[in-house]
């Protein structure tokens, strides 16, 4: 929350560029950091009704990037992750009450092995009448912790059982847990979707990779309007491009094309800091130690953010 608060005074305009959302459970009071309630659901499509924003089919946003088009300022995006049974017994009639299109990412083996929690083929296949289904895993693993083969091996699983039971070949893949290094990247690639999803706080705008859209989470205690606030920041990132081996982050190295002379720069828990912007490039020294698990480094310029997640592979290449 600290981290919207503070971008937040820095937000001039209403409109950003395109906004992906992700939902995860509905209505269930058990795991609140990843559930969000019905009222506070209709709460935010009310908002979206209300405000002239278009909910629109992911397919429709990834076309417009595919063919370089400018994307309008209030498209929306929502996607589910993990296929929880609540989404069927406490969402999808307000989905349907609000004709909003919706993208389901499928945590296969839990439909296959019947787990409680999850939605059956037979729920998905009810479903998939009203929004897609699409691939998010067959174990649901932390990709990062497998070799290439095992990651290959849960792809190839998955997606077979996945286009048996369901009929429908998926377009579009999210990372479990929203975890993902440049090799499981490369691997996720490699099964020719049309576009692959992450979990890193941002928009979409016309330059973004369609094999790595930002997406933020309306899960827990989140503040819709500041996030439908922020704008994709054009962004090259020199450095860093993968977890530091030795776990130290040196520096911080960004190009673009933003005139400005200040940014905010956020490293997980290591705050927010000013920094100085030169002829639009951002090149601080540090000298950080990064938690073992997951880092997420955010770069804000007016209202426009790039954030990165840095996570240590297991297979170092």
């Amino acid at each position: 929350m600290k981290i919207f608060l503070l971008l937040s005074t820095l937000v001039i305009t209403l409109w950003a560029d395109a906004h992906i959302f992700v939902y995860h459970r509905f209505g269930d009071s058990r795991h609140p950091s990843t559930n969000t309630t019905k009222k506070e659901l209709i709460k935010e499509f009310e908002y979206f009704k209300n405000n002239n924003f278009k909910v629109i089919r992911l397919e429709k946003l990834v076309n417009a990037l595919k063919h370089k088009k400018n994307i309008p300022n209030n498209w929306v995006v929502l996607t589910i992750d993990d296929s929880f049974k609540s989404f069927y017994d406490n969402a999808l009639e307000i989905f349907k009450k609000y004709h909003y299109p919706f993208s389901l990412f499928v945590y296969v083996e839990a439909s296959s092995k019947k787990y409680p929690d999850y939605l059956s083929f037979r729920q998905l296949k009810e479903i998939s009448k009203y929004g897609s289904l699409e691939f998010h895993s067959y174990s649901h693993p932390h990709l990062t912790k497998l070799s290439d083969a095992k990651v290959r091996e849960d792809f190839i699983k998955g997606l077979k059982i996945f286009e048996k039971r369901l009929q429908i070949k998926p377009k579009y893949y999210s990372y479990p847990y929203g975890e993902y290094t440049n090799r499981i990247k490369k691997i996720a690639k490699s099964f020719n979707f049309d576009a692959i999803i992450n979990q890193n706080m941002g928009a979409v705008g016309r330059n973004s990779d369609i094999f790595d859209l930002d997406r933020d989470a309306l899960v827990g205690k989140t503040d819709l309007k500041y996030l439908l606030k922020f704008k994709h920041l054009d962004a090259t990132w020199v450095a860093p491009t993968s977890f530091p081996k030795n776990g130290i982050l040196k520096n911080i190295h960004i190009k673009t094309d933003e005139k400005a002379k200040k940014a905010l720069l956020y490293v997980s828990k290591n705050g927010w800091k000013k920094v100085e912007v030169k002829n639009g490039e951002l090149n601080i020294k540090l000298n950080i130690k990064l938690a073992a698990g997951r880092n997420r480094i955010i770069i804000s310029i007016k209202d426009k953010i790039t954030s990165k997640l840095l996570i240590k592979d297991n297979q170092w290449n």
